[in-house]
């Protein structure tokens, strides 16, 4: 199976299209064998939603044909994703909520978190539940490329926590972002962790 590395390089986040281009390109590519293709389809079926295609990237995500279990992973995350995306967040939660344990059972790390991290999103409701959850288990990953999530998670907390008001707690959840980002992150990351953590001092700063 790929690694995520190998997954990150051909992705361009802030550019969905071009990784939709690269995605295609990468599948029909010799060195990539049928369950790494198809591994590839479902971050193919990921790009195209990010894009709007809702019912394009589920029809893709649908007749992806493999029975290996992290692509199976995968394919319960991405249609999550685009369930979520597609404003039928309910829908998501149950397939997200598969991916997690799934991932979990295989010893798939990253994917675990990616699929909890996404449930904070999906379960708007138990938010606060499944982050903290994203957070322990991230923070005994054995993989840096996983520990990276400790950045996202640590600032999507204090994000949330700074909505309830609850500021004290999310000035900390930020200084924590910004740990994780100085140790792992980019500079992206890193600067945006020190902006948290300015703003949320001056709320402290102007009290109730």
């Amino acid at each position: 199976m790929l690694d995520q590395k190998t997954l990150d390089q051909l992705w361009n986040f802030g550019d969905p299209a071009a990784s939709e281009a690269r995605f295609r390109a990468a599948m029909v590519e010799e060195m990539y064998d049928v369950d790494e293709q198809a591994e590839l389809a479902t971050q193919l079926g990921r790009a195209i939603g990010l894009q709007g295609r809702f019912e394009e990237a589920d029809a893709l995500l649908d007749g992806i044909d493999d029975d290996e279990p992290t692509v199976g992973v995968r394919i319960l995350l991405e249609r999550g994703r685009v369930l979520n995306a597609g404003g039928r967040a309910a829908m998501a939660v149950p397939l997200l909520e598969q991916a997690a344990e799934l991932a979990d059972h295989l010893g798939e790390e990253f994917l675990a978190v990616d699929a909890l991290h996404m449930l904070s999103i999906a379960d708007a409701g138990n938010a606060e539940v499944w982050m903290r959850s994203g957070l322990e288990y991230a923070s005994s990953a054995h993989d840096e490329r996983t520990k990276r999530w400790m950045i996202a998670l640590h600032a999507g907390l204090g994000s949330f926590l700074r909505g309830k008001n609850r500021l004290t707690e999310a000035m900390v959840e930020f200084q924590l972002a910004e740990q994780w980002a100085e140790r792992l992150g980019t500079e992206r990351q890193k600067a945006l962790a020190r902006d948290a953590i300015t703003e949320c001092g001056k709320a402290l700063a102007e009290g109730p």
